[in-house]
């Protein structure tokens, strides 16, 4: 199946994109004769490396939503009558960020649409596709918001909306990774994570292990680490794959340092602390447990009975929903016990 062909349908057009002010061709300012020479040296030389890798993700994205958008019909719809897309993308916001966008649809208007599609589940409602910080610009200033509405299946939508994100430069590692993971949760394939993101499987493989690792709460915790890539992340999920991680992790998540920190600096904390905590011994008169595996290994199950009692550790996929089915359902699940006892 190619991933080029994916979204044919919509991506052969162009238009312009998110607020900023239209920059003239060959408006690159000249650089002197000095710093020419030092362009690709030393720190200066990373610097400029850094900055024109961000132009370059800028302009990618700009050139995306030009080809999903132009040539269609912009209207103007009551951002209360926008949700947000039934996939989420990022990890909270920059309000410093977004507070710039407000200031600058204030001031000049909303200078690009973004791309909706009617709600499939509500009649006179729609469903962002992308432009979600616009959306919400529109409702703080009291404004409706110009759009494109497209009708898109929901495969189209996740492809648009994570090729689009994947075009920017301010879309993290693990916010990457948690879309891939919550597509692949919600029944996507692999092809259509690797489209969505325009990445190969390898890519992808990596991304959703770092997320099966480190358990969702933690991330939460750290948040999208905008600076960090996917070593750092990595070095962190070792730790969690080799155990004993997530009863050494409270201690600091809780702690005045790392609710202070940053979201790189508190995901170095953490590496850190798991670096230098080491995990207690097991002794070995302590029972082993009984695994357990489906068919479909979507989930694993440890049973282990304790000296006073019995745990059920459950981990991967469907660990959580399967687990919250079992609190559930405690009362028929005991009930079914004591016949058997019978």
């Amino acid at each position: 199946m190619s991933r080029k062909n994916l979204l044919t349908s919509i991506t052969e057009r162009k238009l312009t994109m998110v607020n900023s002010a239209p920059a003239p061709e060959n408006s690159t300012p000249s650089l002197s004769p000095a710093m020419e020479r030092n362009r690709n040296r030393g720190a200066f030389g990373a610097i400029t490396k850094s900055i024109d890798e961000l132009a370059e993700k800028a302009q990618a994205a700009k050139e995306f939503e030009a080809r999903l958008l132009e040539g269609a019909t912009v209207v103007e719809l009551d951002p209360a009558t926008i949700d947000a897309s039934f996939v989420a993308d990022r990890m909270g916001d920059d309000a410093e960020a977004f507070e710039d966008l407000v200031e600058a649809i204030r001031q000049r208007g909303q200078d690009s649409a973004i791309l909706v599609r009617p709600h499939p589940d509500f009649d006179g409602r729609y469903m962002t596709v992308f432009g979600h910080r616009r959306v919400r610009a529109a409702r703080v200033l009291g404004r409706p918001v110009k759009a494109v509405v497209k009708e898109l299946d929901n495969k189209n939508h996740v492809i648009a909306q994570g090729q689009e994100n994947s075009a920017r430069a301010d879309l993290s590692f693990i916010e990457k990774a948690v879309f891939a993971s919550n597509l692949e949760r919600s029944g996507y394939d692999r092809e259509v994570i690797m489209a969505s993101l325009s990445v190969d499987k390898t890519v992808v493989s990596k991304m959703i292990s770092v997320t099966n690792d480190i358990p969702v709460d933690v991330i939460r915790a750290i948040g999208p680490a905008k600076s960090s890539g996917r070593d750092r992340w990595y070095r962190l999920a070792l730790k969690f794959r080799d155990g004993g991680a997530e009863d050494r992790v409270g201690e600091l998540t809780g702690s005045p340092e790392f609710q202070s920190a940053d979201s790189d600096q508190r995901l170095e904390l953490l590496t850190r602390h798991l670096d230098t905590e080491k995990p207690k011994k097991i002794s070995k008169s302590r029972p082993k447990g009984q695994a357990w595996v489906p068919e479909d290994k979507l989930v694993s199950v440890v049973a282990k009975a304790q000296p006073k009692g019995f745990s059920l550790d459950i981990r991967n996929k469907d660990a959580k929903p399967f687990g919250e089915w079992i609190s559930n359902n405690l009362e028929s699940l005991y009930e079914a016990f004591r016949k058997s006892e019978q």
